[in-house]
């Protein structure tokens, strides 16, 4: 997900003061995406849907818990 000044997922933050938030891809094939392409080296993204934002986070015990 790239971040830009002002976006409304990280505030004020730009990609350079949040390295996390570089553009990156994901592969997908058919319909699949691996976590942890989808992760990379964080336990938690924000995933925008339409409107809406939600917080998909991995838990200590390696599960996924998605929440709005």
């Amino acid at each position: 997900m790239a971040a830009t000044t002002n976006d409304k997922f990280t505030g004020s933050a730009t990609q350079a003061e949040n390295p996390s938030a570089a553009t990156r891809s994901v592969g997908v094939i058919g319909n699949r995406v691996d976590s942890r392409e989808l992760l990379s080296t964080e336990r938690e993204i924000i995933i925008a849907h339409g409107d809406e934002n939600y917080r998909l986070r991995l838990t200590s015990q390696n599960k996924l818990i998605l929440t709005k």
